[in-house]
Formats: C-alpha cells, structure tokens, sequence
C-alpha cells in the first residue's frame, strides 16, 4: 500500500474531530458531503456514530465555514443534506448562546419530531424547524402539535415558548403569508439560513452583552408596533461590528499628547492558532476578543496591542472590560492572553490571577465605556505590569508562553 493510500485508510477509521486536529488540512476545502464520508459509515441517522462525529466536528470548525458547509447543502443538495443543514442550524443556535437540544431526523412513533429546541437562561424556548425550501405548502399544524406535546410533557410552557421556521432561501413570501392568515401567526416567526447566518457574524464582532441578548430576543415572536427593540439592534450592531484592527485596544497617553497616529494592527488570528497548539484544544470565537474550547469549559481572552518605545525597553497597551471580565467568569477554566507586538510573545495568565490585580489598574469610566488599562512593560526579558501610582509593578516573566 503507497504512503497516500495508508494514510487514506487510517483516516478512515479515526474520528472525524481527530481528523481536524491532527490533519485539518485533510477536510479543508472538501465539500460537506466529502466530509460526511469520513464520519462514521457517512450516513446521518438518529442516534447513530456518524450524526455524533459530524455534531461534535461542526462544533469545532469556524462560522466561514459553517456558512460554506449551509450554502451546499442548500445550493448543491445531496442525499442527506436536508439533515446535515438541520445540524448546521443548531449550532449557529449555540454559537448565539442558546442552550440547544438537537431533535429527530425522521419522525418516529412515539417520538416528538422537532429539529431543534433552542433554550436561554431565563427559560424561555424555541422549537426550530428546518425547511430547505419554503417552494411548497408546509402543515403549520406539525409544529404546533410538537409543540403542544412538550407543552403537555413540561418540557416547556406555553407561555414561554414559540416556534421558529428556519428556510434555505430568503424569499419567503409565500410561507409568510401562510403564517399570518393562519391561527399561529402570534406563535411563529421565520428566519432565512443567510441571515441566521449574519446574526452569527454580528454576535462574533460585538464585546456588548445587550446586543447578544437583543439577537436572541428578535428570533422570538415581537409586538412589532412599537419598533424600538428592533433599531437598537441595528444601532448597536453597527456601531459594535467594526474590523478589530480600527479599534485600538488602548493607546498611550504620551502619544496622544504627541498627536502620535494610531497604527491599526491584527495578528489576533495568529495569536489563536499559536494557542490552540499550545493548550490542544480547538478556540471557537465567541467575540472578537474571547474564544472558547467548543464544549464550553474553557475560555481563553486574546488581547493584541503593537510595540511602542524602541531598544531595549517596551511597552504594550490593553484595555479590559467588565463586559469581558462577567464573560470570563462563566468557565471553569479561564486564561487572559496579550499578544505583544506579534504572536511570537503571547503572555498566558490564569484569569483568577488576573482578575485579584484589576483594583490595582487605572481604569477609565465614561457614560458610552469603561475598562482596565493594561499596561505591559519589557525590558532585557523581564516583563511587568505597571498598575497605578501606589501599586507595586507585577512581574509576569512567567506566563511569557514557551515553544
């Protein structure tokens, strides 16, 4: 057997997320079906090896990707595309920050035959539906009885509760005035893949916690005579979901004072896969500056700030927000990690650390902001947090990674 041809084999019989980790290069820019193939036996049945492989993969590959992988489904459909969207649906529902129960893919006796249940922390539910296309009449009342059947199990209530029809194409005409002539229409909303797919996006470039709530909230059925909600969405969203690189993270005050031009930079993807090698976990971006190991348990803060001074001697400049610091504090392992100058210096310290030294930090307090500034010094190899006057500096040489 030829060296491609061993090695063909041998990922065959090796999980589909040990795949990626290992020889990601292997199912990059494969098609979906292609890399169906080497999950399990390639079929996607309830219950069975390969919707287990697949769910956990697509838990660990990013949102360009996860579009990519909807877009085939929907423009190149194949055998099981139907169910591999459904898959793809539920996990942009996690990444919003739902709590999500993965349904059937074929209805059974004796078995509710949802797509999804979406659930967030104030126990409010969303039974999803998945609909490739919306070309032909669909019942209405299946969902609806989904949804009584929970009701009357308690595995939901009806007064926290709605249903939401996901569908390939974004013209949904048709569908939606189906639902507005019907008895549900105070019950149902419906959403396009694509732009399920931009909420993810948004949510992926916004530090603000209101806005992620007011992302969950528009997928639930609204009042919509009264617009307010809907255009402080927009408002935040704009004003949140701008390129990382024009937003200095902090910025000297000797170089404001010197009318110093802030120079952009953004090697925080080259940071992440440095991490992601170090700690061999795969980091799911959360935010623009968090990332997490896709079941959750761990959550990694990935600062950047460019070089200022010359020579010898250094300095970094970060800004920390509560906003951060209240994210952070849901894992159960937490790092903050400031990548200095490039990713070849990435300082990796335990936020339980970190966060016992933020009373020592100057902080900046505005009506729009606030945050911790950070303050990193080098000099000869030692490098230091600088607090506020008073304050003894903070050695940090340690947490300098290595390798």
């Amino acid at each position: 057997m030829t060296t491609s041809g061993l090695m063909r084999f041998t990922l065959h019989f090796m999980p589909l997320v040990e795949i990626w980790k290992k020889t990601p290069d292997q199912l990059r820019g494969k098609v979906i079906n292609q890399v169906l193939v080497f999950a399990g036996d390639g079929k996607l049945k309830d219950g069975n090896h390969t919707s287990e492989e697949f769910r956990e993969y697509l838990a660990h590959v990013s949102s360009n990707e996860l579009s990519a992988y909807a877009m085939q489904c929907l423009e190149s459909p194949f055998q099981d595309s139907g169910l591999a969207l459904q898959d793809i649906v539920n996990q942009i529902g996690k990444r919003l920050g739902f709590k999500i129960e993965n349904g059937r893919y074929r209805g059974t006796a004796g078995e509710i035959g949802f797509d999804g249940l979406w659930h967030t922390e104030n126990g409010v539910t969303i039974l999803v539906e998945v609909k490739t296309t919306d070309a032909y009449r669909l019942s209405l009342d299946t969902a609806a009885d989904y949804r009584k059947e929970l009701i009357k199990e308690t595995r939901l209530s009806e007064d926290k509760s709605s249903i939401l029809y996901v569908v390939g194409r974004e013209d949904t005409g048709g569908l939606e005035a189906q639902v507005r002539g019907s008895r549900y229409a105070w019950d149902i909303r419906i959403i396009s893949v694509e732009a399920l797919l931009r909420l993810l996006r948004i949510k992926e470039e916004t530090e603000n916690q209101q806005t992620l709530h007011r992302i969950r909230e528009i997928l639930t059925p609204q009042e919509f005579t009264r617009v307010d909600g809907i255009i402080d969405l927009v408002f935040t969203a704009t004003k949140d979901a701008k390129p990382d690189e024009e937003i200095p993270e902090a910025e000297p005050q000797e170089d404001k004072k010197k009318g110093k031009k802030f120079t952009p930079v953004n090697f925080r993807a080259a940071c992440v896969d440095r991490l992601q090698k170090h700690f061999k976990e795969t980091l799911v971006k959360q935010s623009p500056a968090l990332h997490a190991t896709p079941d959750g348990s761990m959550g990694v803060y990935v600062a950047i700030s460019r070089e200022f001074g010359s020579g010898a001697q250094t300095g970094y400049w970060f800004a920390f927000h509560p906003s951060q610091k209240s994210q952070l504090e849901t894992y159960k392992t937490a790092w903050v990690t400031f990548g200095c100058g490039s990713e070849r210096d990435i300082l990796k310290i335990p936020f339980s650390e970190f966060s016992t030294w933020l009373a020592t930090f100057n902080q900046t307090v505005t009506e729009e902001k606030a945050y911790w500034h950070v303050h990193i010094s080098q000099d000869n190899g030692n490098w230091e947090i600088t607090p506020k006057s008073g304050n003894k500096k903070i050695s940090v040489t340690k947490y300098l990674l290595k390798g």
